[in-house]
């Protein structure tokens, strides 16, 4: 029995793993949407808009910074990875309900990229685009300036997977997950809020976690 609960620990990490990846290798191909709705073993849901993402590694990564800036700039993974990096432990809460506690993410605070981009007098607002070709989303400046909304690299201590948006996705802490943009590709400064995706269909546009959609769940911060 002992062996066997030894045995139980050792593979375990392994097995969730093979289980995150086969999940969203089918969710990618499921037409139905059902598969992405089947909770892993860290109590996220699968979730996409598209039909199908584009994988992307350090040699072909690219996050694009422009619209109202006075420097726009391109970065590699490696330079993201370069860069002086936040750890954030928050709960993760989604609309629908369901919630992760304790999940760190790590990353460059939102606030050092923009304020490398030199934002000016007329930027209001930030749109977010992705890789994925359709999703998007969107914060005022100064909710894009708080300590705690990340581009983050990493997630739960490793590398962002493609699965969970990978290798960059937004994180912004207080707010419910869809704000936190996966396969994040561009940001560009606007002069007003431009509507996300699911704003487009009826989700708030500040969403802040227990103050917004109708919902009362705890505040994450």
């Amino acid at each position: 029995m002992l062996g066997l609960g030894a045995a139980g620990v050792v593979a375990a990490p392994y097995l969730q793993n093979g289980l995150e990846s086969f999940l969203g290798s089918a969710a990618d191909k499921d037409p139905t949407g059902l598969t992405r709705l089947l909770p892993n073993g860290g109590g996220f849901r699968y979730y996409s808009v598209a039909t199908s993402v584009p994988r992307k590694g350090p040699e072909n990564y690219r996050l694009k910074i422009d619209g109202l800036v006075e420097r726009p700039a391109t970065y590699t993974l490696d330079d993201l990875r370069a860069m002086e990096q936040t750890r954030i432990v928050r709960d993760v809460q989604c609309v629908t309900g369901w919630r992760v506690p304790d999940t760190p993410f790590e990353g460059v605070q939102l606030s050092r990229l923009l304020a490398a981009a030199g934002v000016r007098p007329e930027g209001r607002a930030i749109r977010f685009t992705c890789f994925d070709g359709t999703y998007s989303e969107s914060l005022t400046l100064q909710q894009a300036g708080r300590k705690d909304v990340l581009v983050a690299l990493r997630m739960q201590d490793k590398a962002v997977s493609h699965t969970h948006g990978g290798p960059v996705r937004l994180y912004v802490a207080p707010m419910y997950f869809y704000k936190s943009a996966k396969w994040l590709s561009g940001i560009t400064v606007t002069d007003e809020v431009r509507p996300g995706y699911w704003e487009e269909l009826g989700y708030d546009v500040d969403a802040w976690v227990g103050r917004s959609n109708g919902r009362d769940d705890a505040p994450t911060v």
